[in-house]
């Protein structure tokens, strides 16, 4: 059994059409912070249920019904969730977390350490620094391994997802 995870942060309220096509047809959503507006909630809701996390920029009344950090399960496989790795304070590891996932640098990353998966997704949102506007995919295969994928925004059509 195949089980797609659209893996997005930094959208600073902003929800891209593009993003919503790339993230179309997952069957479950993290969002790793800085969410920036409940109407990016409300887009991605429409997509696939989410998982959210607050980030350092989802302030009001809006953003208090979302944790700092989350532990899920998803398709088999367990998922810890934080906007800023330099804050994890658990060793993941040791705790038997197959993936986690953090935003926050705006920068895409994958990298796994110790059998654990370190997914940033990058930034969806608006443009920072010159980096590109990214988000990644995640397909999980029982008992197969884990395969993201990164997904840059700024590429045409036929080649973005």
């Amino acid at each position: 059994m195949t089980f797609m995870i659209g893996v997005i942060a930094d959208t600073h309220g902003l929800l891209r059409p593009e993003a919503e096509r790339c993230l179309a047809g997952v069957s479950h959503i993290i969002h790793a912070g800085d969410i920036g507006a409940q109407a990016v909630m409300d887009g991605l809701c429409r997509i696939a249920p989410v998982t959210a996390i607050r980030g350092n920029v989802d302030r009001g009344t809006w953003a208090e019904r979302f944790p700092e950090t989350q532990t899920l399960r998803l398709g088999g496989r367990s998922f810890h969730v934080l906007h800023d790795l330099n804050e994890l304070t658990i060793d993941p590891a040791e705790l038997g977390i197959d993936v986690v996932v953090s935003g926050h640098s705006h920068r895409a990353r994958i990298e796994t350490v110790n059998g654990v998966l370190y997914l940033n997704p990058g930034s969806a949102g608006k443009r920072r620094f010159k980096l590109p506007i990214t988000l990644a995919t995640l397909e999980l295969h029982s008992g197969g391994p884990l395969r993201p994928v990164i997904h840059d925004l700024d590429m045409p059509a036929g080649l973005r997802c």
